[in-house]
């Protein structure tokens, strides 16, 4: 008799992905669904990239590739980082994974096993605990507050560190609340890592959609230490609108990167060689279309803060990336809604769709209970209609 193993039985599965199939369901019940739960962009990815790929197919580079990807997109993305961050890194130190999360993953599984703790500030994205435990490693929440601007300070990781601590996974800008570090900040955080020489896993996936003053860092960039103790994954799901398409990658040390090349060997193989080639053309071409995605969220930002801070009992703080708000319904515990106790963020969500058929994702995933996410990767249209429903569910209550 076939049994589950104990880290497949630890696992629990998204978040953002079992309230979208929730949300499917209902849609393919004839309910009139408007679903802000999960971090995709709602643009078609770019046509110059699109024939990129068919044109790959043309030429026949269809075939296996080196386990850590073709040279010549592992070469783009050191160009990139040189050009953009002023960070040099080898193609040699640059591995090619099937999105972002696989190179999370690698990195994990190439550093941390059973007795080591990783830690993660809160909010977290809610793959992290996860691909934590996956690698027999333990993980350790480090709370932040609003008033911080839901950002870890130097003097929490400082308090933080065990003699079992070997990691802290870093994300800005931030998946579910959009903050992102200041450049002093994260210097205040290198300072610490290296004095404590912990690793860091860097991830900058949402680099790209940054809004009015704020500014991405490259974490590695910031002391001459770093670069041998961080591990950077970004991808181009994101900035090109290329989720589907399963392109993330990792450039780190070059033990650590020969070490999850060899992981990934064993795994899956090579990331798919036609969409190697389209991210390629996403990096090399014309990135006119980065910006026009950008501004629109931006737009679509301000648009949904001002809504959500318009409606009772609501507050939401101005993200400052990515394409998310994360706002307060806490004033809602104890009362009712649309007939529906509301004890916590999951019950607000449950009843938000079931009762208002708005689909939006708990804190309580993201490791801070009391607030709830919404995904503005949608158009301004069902933004607006979008919160014309919650509005009106929010009018229920008592």
């Amino acid at each position: 008799m076939l049994t589950i193993s104990k880290m497949a039985a630890a696992v629990q599965p998204s978040a953002t992905l079992a309230a979208g199939a929730k949300a499917r369901q209902l849609k393919a019940e004839g309910i009139n669904v408007y679903d802000f739960s999960l971090g995709e962009p709602d643009f078609n990815t770019p046509e110059h990239i699109c024939d990129a790929a068919a044109r790959a197919m043309r030429e026949g580079k269809t075939h296996y590739t080196a386990a850590s990807g073709i040279v010549e997109l592992r070469n783009a993305i050191a160009r990139m980082y040189r050009r953009t961050y002023g960070l040099e890194v080898s193609p040699d130190q640059v591995i090619v994974s099937n999105g972002a999360k696989h190179s999370l993953h690698n990195a994990l599984a190439a550093t941390v096993g059973p007795g080591d703790e990783v830690l993660i500030p809160t909010p977290y994205w809610v793959s992290y605990s996860d691909l934590v435990q996956m690698t027999g490693a333990r993980y350790k929440l480090i709370p932040t507050t609003e008033a911080s601007g839901f950002k870890m300070s130097a003097a929490q990781l400082r308090a933080a560190i065990s003699p079992q601590s070997r990691l802290v996974m870093l994300n800005s800008p931030n998946n579910p609340t959009g903050s992102v570090y200041t450049r002093q900040e994260l210097e205040a955080l290198a300072d610490v890592v290296l004095d404590a020489q912990l690793g860091v896993i860097s991830d900058e996936i949402y680099e790209r959609l940054v809004f009015g003053d704020a500014k991405a860092t490259c974490f590695a960039t910031l002391r001459p230490g770093l670069p041998a103790q961080t591990i950077t994954i970004s991808g181009v799901s994101k900035s090109y609108a290329m989720t589907g398409w399963r392109i993330g990658w990792a450039l780190g040390p070059l033990h650590v990167i020969k070490a999850m090349g060899n992981v990934q060997s064993q795994e899956t193989s090579s990331p798919s060689s036609i969409s190697q080639y389209a991210a390629l053309e996403a990096l090399e071409s014309d990135q006119t279309c980065v910006e026009e995605m950008r501004r629109e969220f931006e737009a679509r930002r301000d648009l949904v803060v001002k809504r959500l801070n318009a409606l009772p009992d609501i507050h939401c703080r101005l993200p400052e990336g990515a394409f998310y708000a994360f706002f307060s319904v806490e004033r809602y515990f104890g009362r009712t809604l649309g007939g529906r106790k509301i004890t916590d963020s999951a019950a607000f969500c449950a009843a938000a769709l079931e009762v208002g058929h708005v689909n939006l994702v708990p804190g309580s995933a993201f490791g801070m209970e009391g607030y709830v996410r919404l995904s503005f990767a949608a158009s301004r249209e069902q933004i607006e209609r979008g919160l014309d429903r919650l509005a009106e569910f929010l009018t229920s209550a008592t």
